[in-house]
């Protein structure tokens, strides 16, 4: 642990599964496993992306864009923490991580509302899709997200640095997780708190908002067809995407809004729970969004025989 004139902080001792090396290994494993299925998933779906011009918008190749890069910002160094005996960061490194993960956290939620927006008009107003979601829409709507994740970030990230932190400085995490550094300021957060809310109320419950809205007249809709196939046909459309929403909204929602009591707060197998989810939230989502838009995205699919079969009368 290092120490400036005793009160500075300048690095983090990240905790994670510290003192349990089998478990470091597996995790190790698995985690390098995921990590390269989530390169290859998701650099495939960029690369349909780009490459066919029949996939109804870039919004899918930018979803699959920002999970390679949420995902860059953590698992690397976390593979190297659990090989290393040296499990520390710097507090520079440590900001940088906070400011990149919730840039990338915040911008894939209003993602997603924009998608559940983009799912909407294609089933409700078909006919009017090509000219409500064409170029000069869907470009402005993946720059506001990106915007929305930076400003947020930057934001949360500019208080969270400027509190003193004393004598702990063990991260009972495996990455510079924005609450888990809080908790170690020795000052009152409650402002940090208060930002926090705001920025999940606009950021986070804003566009879960607009999905309900929008499955909702979905719904609505599809019920008004009358022949189960219709039904079924339309439903395929947008079932991938209702998917991963309730994956990725189900995931963050449990672990930032679970009432904690007192009691329970410094519990050792809460952190431990804590940690578990933050990892299926931070790694197993973005693995599992090619599979589940390969599966169930027709568009897709169809993108993916087209490439195939393009590339294989070419030869």
């Amino acid at each position: 642990m290092e120490w400036h004139n005793q009160t500075v902080l300048v690095e983090f001792f990240l905790k994670g599964l510290s003192g349990y090396p089998r478990l470091e290994l597996l995790f190790f494993v698995l985690i390098l496993i995921m990590y390269v299925v989530i390169l290859l998933g998701n650099g495939t779906l960029i690369l349909i992306s780009i490459l066919d011009s029949h996939l109804h918008t870039p919004i899918l190749g930018t979803l699959s864009f920002l999970d390679i890069c949420y995902t860059t910002t953590s698992i690397p160094s976390t593979l190297v923490s659990f090989l290393s005996e040296r499990k520390t960061i710097s507090f520079s490194g440590c900001a940088v991580q906070m400011f990149l993960g919730l840039a990338m956290g915040t911008t894939e939620c209003v993602l997603l509302g924009m998608m559940a927006f983009d799912r909407y008009v294609a089933i409700c107003n078909p006919l009017r899709y090509p000219i409500i979601m064409s170029k000069n829409s869907y470009v402005p709507m993946a720059a506001g997200s990106w915007f929305a994740g930076v400003v947020n970030s930057v934001v949360q990230t500019a208080f969270v640095v400027q509190l003193p932190f004393c004598r702990n400085n063990i991260i009972n995490h495996f990455s510079c997780e924005i609450l888990a550094v809080m908790k170690l300021a020795c000052a009152d957060i409650s402002g940090n708190e208060f930002i926090m809310l705001i920025a999940t109320t606009l950021f986070t419950l804003m566009p879960l908002l607009l999905i309900v809205i929008s499955y909702s007249l979905i719904i609505v809709s599809i019920l008004k067809i009358r022949s189960s196939e219709g039904r079924s046909k339309v439903f395929s459309t947008c079932s991938a995407h209702l998917t991963v929403v309730i994956i990725f909204y189900g995931t963050i929602l449990f672990m930032y809004m679970k009432p904690k009591s007192k009691e329970t707060l410094k519990s050792d197998d809460l952190d431990a729970t804590d940690k578990l989810i933050s990892m299926f939230y931070g790694v197993m989502t973005p693995m599992m969004n090619p599979l589940i838009y390969s599966l169930r995205n027709k568009d897709v699919k169809e993108a993916v025989k087209y490439l195939l079969n393009r590339k294989f009368f070419s030869k």
